[in-house]
């Protein structure tokens, strides 16, 4: 059995596309995949499916989730193993226990035109794209002076010019450890 994720980009986020989790485990399990579950309220599911063509799978899940949402739908798969990946991997480990900063993983939909160069930064936006692995682009956010943090969306997919969905990397750790209890039957 394969074992994936989608990471969904804007749901539930500041009354957009407002979608109750069970409804979306339905529109995964309509599309033929096994073991869905969702983790928090803003489009994480991971699912397995025995299908060996991946592109297939994503996209029965693309036509069920546009039926349900009205819309296309942002979303970025991920074999398990690839976000287990991402979390052995981060080049966060010097930033972790600076309590000043968040820490983010954007999950790229496609591969940008050019090789960016790192770190990418935004000054309005207090943000620092420190390195790029595979799809995944990983980002450092610090304190505006209005107290607030920026959130890397907007400034990932100008700068890359490819549509994108970003986790707080708490999030993303935590998918993992969620990946890896058995799913209920």
């Amino acid at each position: 059995m394969n074992r994936y994720v989608a990471f969904m980009r804007a749901i539930n986020v500041a009354g957009h596309a407002i979608i109750r989790m069970t409804d979306l485990r339905d529109a995964f399990v309509a599309a033929g995949c096994k073991g869905v579950r969702t983790y928090i309220q803003s489009g994480n599911v991971l699912f397995e499916s025995p299908e060996e063509n991946s592109a297939a799978v994503f996209e029965r899940i693309q036509v069920k989730l546009r039926g349900l949402l009205g819309e296309e739908p942002g979303v970025s798969f991920r074999a398990v193993s690839e976000v287990e990946g991402i979390v052995s991997a981060a080049p966060f480990r010097e930033f972790e226990a600076d309590p000043g900063i968040k820490l983010y993983v954007a999950f790229l939909s496609g591969k940008p035109a050019s090789k960016p160069k790192f770190p990418l930064l935004s000054s309005k936006e207090a943000l620092e794209a420190v390195a790029m692995k595979n799809l995944e682009v990983f980002i450092v956010s610090r304190r505006k002076k209005n107290g607030f943090y920026g959130f890397p969306n907007n400034f990932i997919e100008k700068e890359l010019g490819v549509a994108a969905t970003s986790r707080n990397w708490w999030t993303v750790t935590k998918i993992v450890e969620f990946a890896r209890k058995a799913p209920d039957r």
